[in-house]
């Protein structure tokens, strides 16, 4: 298996960190075979949720500070051709951690272990979260001098209260699964060996309905995160309105009357 795996399930497209051994931190084979993930779901018609997970331990410990950021810095040389795509692509780090990439499908963290740095900026750019209970959360790069360059200034003030998301950028502590999950960071925390399988569920559910609905509706409700409500009322009818027209609308409303499963499209 490569530094991460990628494999489609049906309608499901399923990404696997697997770089246990460094608790999947990010070096520069992962952070573009991570970027080349999303573009893939993103392109694949046939695909319309992604699930990512990590193997081993640990979901994701962040950024290897030891191979990628030296290199960004400018502190290392680039060595081979990974090193050499992200020296040449300033974009693909940020890409991998879903930061300025948008893969316009539903995006499911199934969280089997700690999720720090580069880690919890990659879960904060998803859309439903699964987590185990020994999974803890936190950026930590302040304590290194570092910015959490990945999204979390943006991100977590809005994902979590305001004044817990200062707590944690300021001070690099760290949550429990369960702390997150009643602040609404997470939608689920199961035992580690269901974490997948309740990801697979969601996932599945979601692959279930009309994939032109499914990827407007996300749309419409990132496009309108924290806007006034007259302007993210009439982006929302900008997005709904062409979903309306679509095969997948007849077919919805015609296999309710008719009883039966719909059979969708994608049209």
């Amino acid at each position: 298996m490569a530094l991460v795996d990628y494999r489609i399930e049906g309608h499901i497209a399923v990404v696997t960190l697997n770089r246990p051994d460094a608790r999947n931190a990010i070096n520069p084979e992962v952070a573009v075979r991570l970027s080349d993930a999303w573009q893939s779901i993103r392109d694949d018609e046939n695909v319309r949720v992604g699930i990512v997970t990590g193997t081993g331990s640990a979901f994701c410990a962040g950024a290897d500070l030891g191979q990628l950021i030296p290199m960004m810095s400018g502190a290392r040389n680039p060595e081979n051709d990974w090193d050499r795509r992200v020296v040449n692509e300033p974009g693909i780090t940020s890409r991998a951690l879903l930061r300025n990439f948008d893969p316009e499908k539903p995006i499911i963290a199934a969280i089997n272990g700690h999720a720090i740095a580069g880690g919890m900026e990659l879960v904060q750019g998803t859309d439903i979260r699964v987590s185990a209970p020994e999974a803890r959360f936190g950026v930590q790069e302040v304590k290194w001098a570092i910015f959490p360059a990945g999204g979390s200034t943006v991100r977590l003030p809005v994902q979590l209260p305001f004044a817990k998301a200062m707590e944690l950028l300021l001070t690099g502590d760290l949550v429990s699964a369960e702390e997150a999950l009643a602040l609404g960071f997470l939608n689920y925390v199961v035992p580690a060996d269901a974490v997948m399988t309740k990801a697979m569920e969601i996932a599945e559910k979601i692959a279930a309905n009309g994939p032109l609905a499914v990827k407007a509706i996300r749309e419409s409700a990132r496009a309108c995160l924290g806007l006034p409500e007259r302007e993210a009322l009439k982006i929302e009818s900008e997005i709904s309105a062409p979903v309306f027209q679509t095969e997948d609308a007849r077919e919805g409303p015609r296999a309710f009357m008719e009883k039966r499963k719909p059979s969708y499209k994608g049209r």
